[in-house]
């Protein structure tokens, strides 16, 4: 250890650019931060910076050349640090530094404006719980509810979401109330009985400013409010989800379905972030924003992506009655999915052999605080990746789809949501996100309905509601310059020349030559191929190139002029090209909390009107789900399922999963039968000859001597 500034920094450890901070090098950090302020500080985040995307590729050309040695040049190793400084009178100044690892020393400072919010930490989200039940001015609204005895108060934080126009807002924070029946049990459900107040308090100064109203009615009633009666929750029912409180029995008839590697994983880990599969290689980042990040994805030596993450979603919610017009959350922006993950059980939340990877993230004293099993590698069997009977001979060939998973859950207040990276073994890649968890609800007066939502139990209105998400595509085929294609399948009318018999269509494929936004179009489906115009697969004399067809969801409903649209312009949109630039990563700009607009994001980005043909571009795909729930969402939302399918289109000459055997699965039995029988044999080479007894059986090709009448 070297002596700098009074205080110790690491030997120099040849940590790879892409791999999360170590404890030492998170500790110099924030002694960096504390010698270069010196006040008092909160901290935020510490994390590793990415390298300047230039300097970083000549680091991972040599990587992939085998040429790396103690003398290869390497990007500097640095940390972000976000923090706030705390003056005598309570207020806070957001501020970040980027600490040179090596030296220990600061080398850029940077103070945030207080019209940028940073996200919400989760102290601040404990800090509000305390700070109601301390309030006076919250205890007087809860006594105004008339509470039985039975029950406790329990509370949701949630981002203030868009001020109003003029309305000059330092930091808050509001919540959404309920009462917990108090039955001994710390996990029942108290979201069944939802109370119609909403608290906001100044976070800075820890005080509550104001108790909101809600309006309880339904549909005779519209935006009136004051319509409920003197008990708020009489009409209101117990909604339990955990087994014990069940008032059903479990089920008795589920057998055991076990994952089994005998011999192990097929993939391995190294290095902390290097996972190789299947001809796959890529490494796996953190950050406290975004998760999971995957860098470098290479298939059998070529180059697919530079980078892929979740790069934001929004859930605005439908409810017009002031205050729910401030319901909206920024997930990623607002909160951060890296410090909402949870931490991955293993026989539950993923199955088989696992590598869990932790995440490192710091205490608002900046010490480091590791976060154990926040993402989870697994392998898992997808059902049939590619199959042909040759009806002459019967002999069919068969291969299983394996899948390598990289998965992390993140919960914020009510909700889930489950994202996985998928690769398979033909050159392709799904990002999978999941939401299920448990649904907003709010008050509502008996009987009654509502057309803001859907009473999903006796007093609770879940509440209209969409989630817009956002993933940043960074490619990289076979090299960084690349092309964005559109690709419309179109009618061509009838004519004697060219479609005589109407059956023709044109495959119309247009160069995207500016950045810009792109409407999914299922109707033409619309396809956006990722490709490099300089290399030519040499079977189709097409570029090679990766294709997604962009998913036909509904965009953000709010009306394009109200401060929800404004603040999530990434959201009006299904596809964005933009011209690569160093930080830009998140699709609803850097601060989304408390924003009225959204600054820095897709939409600025696209109106630079930078060429993007053949430039080192960036794709960002937009999908949602607009949720309208159902009783069958209640008191546990089963999952929504939406998959962004990457595919190679004309990457190879073939099939690249030819090599893939078809080996027959040796603990599959069959049930119904006294005896298990041989549906199928392997023919020596991998491949699995169907049953003989099909009634194709006998089916003869005709020699071509015959044909030809010789």
């Amino acid at each position: 250890m070297t002596a700098t500034n009074g205080h110790t920094v690491p030997k120099r450890v040849y940590k790879h650019p892409l791999d999360q901070l170590s404890v030492d090098e998170v500790n110099t950090a924030r002694q960096a931060v504390l010698d270069a302020r010196k006040a008092a500080v909160i901290f935020r985040n510490t994390f590793a910076v990415e390298p300047a995307k230039a300097e970083l590729v000549k680091f991972l050309n040599a990587e992939h050349a085998g040429t790396l040695s103690a003398d290869t040049p390497r990007p500097a190793r640095q940390a972000r640090v976000q923090y706030d400084v705390v003056s005598e009178d309570r207020s806070h100044e957001y501020m970040e530094s980027v600490i040179d690892i090596a030296s220990g020393k600061e080398v850029e400072h940077r103070q945030i404006p207080r019209t940028s919010q940073q996200a919400l930490t989760v102290d601040e989200f404990k800090e509000f719980s305390h700070v109601c039940v301390e309030s006076d001015m919250f205890k007087k609204a809860v006594k105004e509810l008339n509470l039985d005895e039975k029950f406790e108060i329990a509370i949701d934080p949630w981002p203030y979401g868009g001020p109003d126009v003029g309305e000059v807002t330092p930091r808050y924070t509001q919540g959404l109330c309920f009462a917990k029946l108090r039955n001994g049990n710390p996990d029942s459900n108290h979201y069944g009985f939802p109370l119609p107040i909403i608290p906001v308090m100044d976070t800075y100064k820890k005080e509550i400013i104001r108790i909101d109203r809600l309006a309880t009615g339904g549909v005779e009633d519209g935006l009136s409010y004051g319509t409920a009666g003197k008990n708020v929750l009489e009409h209101c029912q117990p909604a339990e989800y955990v087994p014990e409180l069940l008032d059903t029995p479990l089920r008795s008839d589920l057998k055991p379905l076990n994952v089994l590697q005998p011999e192990g994983p097929t993939f391995t880990v190294s290095d902390d972030s290097l996972i190789e599969w299947q001809k796959w290689r890529f490494r796996v980042g953190f950050t406290p924003r975004e998760c999971a990040v995957l860098h470098d994805v290479h298939y059998d030596g070529r180059s697919v992506l530079y980078r892929l993450s979740l790069s934001e979603m929004t859930v605005p919610y439908g409810d017009p009655r002031p205050p729910f017009h401030r319901k909206q959350a920024f997930d990623f922006g607002d909160a951060g999915a890296g410090r909402a993950a949870n931490n991955l059980a293993l026989g539950c939340d993923c199955l088989g052999v696992i590598k869990y990877i932790d995440a490192m993230l710091v205490d608002t004293e900046g010490k480091p605080s590791v976060s154990k099993n926040v993402v989870c590698v697994h392998e898992q069997d997808n059902g049939i990746g590619w199959k042909h009977t040759n009806f002459r001979t019967n002999r069919a060939v068969v291969t299983r789809s394996r899948e390598l998973v990289v998965q992390f859950i993140i919960t914020l207040a009510n909700y889930e949501y489950i994202f996985a990276y998928k690769f398979d073994q033909a050159g392709g890649i799904t990002v999978e996100t999941r939401a299920t968890g448990i649904v907003s609800v709010v008050n509502i007066d008996p009987g009654k309905t509502s057309p803001y939502g859907n009473v999903v139990s006796p007093g609770a209105l879940a509440q209209n509601h969409q989630h817009i998400f956002a993933v940043r595509i960074d490619p990289a085929i076979d090299g960084h310059n690349n092309t964005i294609f559109t690709e419309e399948s179109l009618p061509i009318p009838m004519n004697p020349k060219t479609n005589p018999h109407g059956n023709g269509y044109d495959v119309v494929r247009k160069p995207v030559t500016k950045s810009t936004s792109i409407h999914a179009s299922p109707f033409t489906n619309l396809t956006i191929k990722m490709a490099n115009a300089s290399k030519i697969n040499p079977i189709s004399q097409r570029p090679v190139s990766y294709k997604f067809i962009p998913s036909p969801s509904q965009l953000i409903l709010a009306d394009p002029d109200s401060i929800v649209a404004k603040r999530a312009a990434f959201a009006h949109h299904h596809v964005w090209v933009t011209k690569y630039k160093d930080n830009e990563l998140f699709a609803g700009g850097e601060f989304t909390n408390q924003s009225q607009k959204e600054e820095g994001g897709v939409a600025d980005m696209v109106a630079r009107k930078d060429e993007v043909e053949n430039e080192d571009v960036v794709v960002w795909n937009v999908f949602g789900l607009t949720h309208n729930p159902r009783v069958e969402d209640w008191p546990v939302m089963p999952v929504e399922i939406h998959q962004l399918h990457l595919r190679p289109a004309d990457f190879f000459e073939r099939n690249p999963a030819l090599d893939v055997p078809g080996n027959k699965n040796l603990a599959s039995v069959e049930v119904g039968r006294d005896a298990n029988g041989d549906c199928c044999q392997s023919n020596g080479n991998g491949s699995v000859q169907a049953d003989p007894t099909s009634h194709l059986q006998g089916s003869e090709s005709i020699p071509v001597a015959s044909v030809n009448g010789h």
